[in-house]
């Protein structure tokens, strides 16, 4: 389980992260969202022990990313933004080619490259290479 409770992370005068609480239960897929500059990247960098939080607690597997950060360290794996995706193929081709990956037959990956971007909003951007795409 990934637990945070009230995490601070501050540059300066710019408060990155304000007070972030979560808790991602093991077995489960949890999402971390908001808009560019909001504070993710951030909070996963403190989670996975890259940054120290100014203020605030977290622990992976029960484990202090601040008290124990080695153990916290040797209970998680990390995949940082963009690994995977590759920037040549557009978003419909990196999903198509990841469902090819687990053995769907082409038109049931179409139609679920389809699914998945309609329900994630992706349309306007589908069809575009993934190397101009975001990656925070």
């Amino acid at each position: 389980m990934i637990e945070a409770r009230a995490l601070i992370k501050r540059f300066g005068t710019l408060t990155a992260v304000d007070g972030v609480s979560l808790r991602a239960a093991d077995g489960c897929v949890t999402g971390l969202l908001g808009p560019n500059g909001a504070g993710k990247s951030t909070t996963l960098r403190i989670l996975y022990t890259v940054l120290t939080p100014d203020g605030g607690e977290a622990w992976i597997d029960g484990a202090s990313v601040l008290a124990q950060p080695l153990e916290a360290r040797r209970r998680m794996g990390v995949l940082p933004h963009g690994a995977g995706v590759y920037p040549n193929l557009t978003a419909r081709e990196n999903i198509e080619y990841f469902g090819a990956l687990h053995g769907l037959p082409r038109t049931a990956r179409r139609a679920r490259a389809a699914e998945l971007i309609a329900r994630l909003e992706m349309e306007p951007f589908a069809d575009r290479p993934a190397k101009g795409f975001s990656q925070g």
